[in-house]
């Protein structure tokens, strides 16, 4: 019964065939050419005023739809962009990813945004399937253990790629922000200005090229200031918070614990803080604090932390921007690395007055 109801609504649904508005009818309505249809639609050259309404107001009349996959089609292109993060949720990630759309949108692209999660599987088959819709270029931070001959195949395809974030390990355009000189500094104002000599390091996955950096600037800092590494002080690990929780819960609960904890991202810090709550302990009274990447509204923290302010949309938007050059063929060179440079802010966590 099912299967007949089913076959006489198709049969209704053909015989009630809506018919197909063209920009012609629509042209034919405005009075204009289609190219001049064309020109309102697209964009493409300046409308008079009273003729674009006139075609506005056509297009509402009919109901008219760009068919953008036909148009996509003539053109050799499919006017979108992929955009592969490990973490579409971290705040950082969250305003690259705005700054990519704003770009986009502004070009006319859309963006498809896949989430890798920090796993090569996952990273590999976003890879194939934007691939196979034919994206015209990809923006994508690569996982810690990425198969970086997955990107290399897309690039050797054609297909203009930018690194955005984790930058290294393949011959693309790379956008990102300077980790080592910024942690150092970090970490040096907690030495210097404030005396401190045993500072953890919440470090997380080393594998990820920024967290590599910016644990090379916590070492730089200790070695520039004559103190011996501790690597019971160095937390690593997946980076989730809740791992990062449990180990330093550990670190916090020896009875030379460190007098300053540095975290290398939001996500170790929000482990950092939550070990610090558990063990009843609080900053800056019981130890210092400060991270690399800041909260979202930071301000509205007490104590305010400290935190390496990186310009995480500022970063997601010249990436797009450098692809797009890539796609139009205006920018040929080889490859190009930009590092854009962070903030430090300094707050009530590291002992700095508000």
């Amino acid at each position: 019964m099912q299967l007949r109801t089913g076959s006489r609504i198709g049969s209704d649904a053909r015989r009630r065939r809506v018919p197909v508005v063209t920009i012609s009818d629509v042209a034919r309505i405005a009075g204009v050419s289609t190219s001049t249809v064309s020109h309102v639609i697209n964009g493409t050259r300046p409308v008079r005023d009273e003729t674009r309404t006139r075609v506005e107001e056509a297009v509402r009349a009919t109901g008219y739809r760009r068919d953008s996959l036909a148009r996509a089609l003539r053109r050799s292109r499919t006017d979108s962009v992929g955009l592969i993060l490990t973490e579409v949720g971290e705040p950082a990630f969250a305003a690259m990813a705005r700054g990519v759309e704003r770009e986009a949108m502004s070009a006319g692209l859309t963006v498809l945004l896949a989430n890798s999660g920090e796993d090569p599987e996952l990273e590999a088959r976003a890879l194939e399937v934007l691939a196979e819709r034919r994206v015209d270029g990809l923006l994508i931070a690569p996982v810690a253990r990425s198969r970086r001959e997955a990107i290399t195949a897309v690039i050797d395809q054609g297909t203009p790629v930018v690194l955005i974030d984790r930058l290294g390990g393949v011959k693309a355009d790379q956008v990102g922000v300077e980790n080592t000189a910024p942690m150092r500094e970090l970490v040096l104002h907690l030495v210097e200005r404030h005396g401190h000599r045993r500072i953890a390091l919440a470090a997380g996955d080393t594998g990820v090229s920024t967290i590599s950096e910016r644990r090379r600037g916590y070492l730089q800092a200790l070695d520039e200031a004559g103190i011996d590494v501790d690597d019971t002080l160095m937390i690593t690990g997946s980076g989730r918070a809740e791992d990062t929780r449990e180990r330093m819960t550990s670190v916090l609960r020896q009875p030379h614990r460190p007098t300053a904890v540095v975290a290398a991202s939001t996500e170790t810090a929000a482990g950092v803080l939550a070990a610090a709550k558990g063990l009843g302990l609080t900053t800056p009274e019981d130890f210092a604090f400060a991270t690399f990447d800041a909260f979202p509204h930071a301000d509205l923290f007490r104590p305010g932390i400290t935190a390496v302010d990186q310009p995480a949309h500022e970063i997601g938007a010249t990436s797009m921007q450098l692809l797009l050059s890539r796609i139009d063929g205006t920018l040929t060179a080889r490859p190009r690395t930009i590092r854009l440079e962070p903030e430090i802010t300094y707050r009530e966590s590291c002992g700095c007055p508000a």
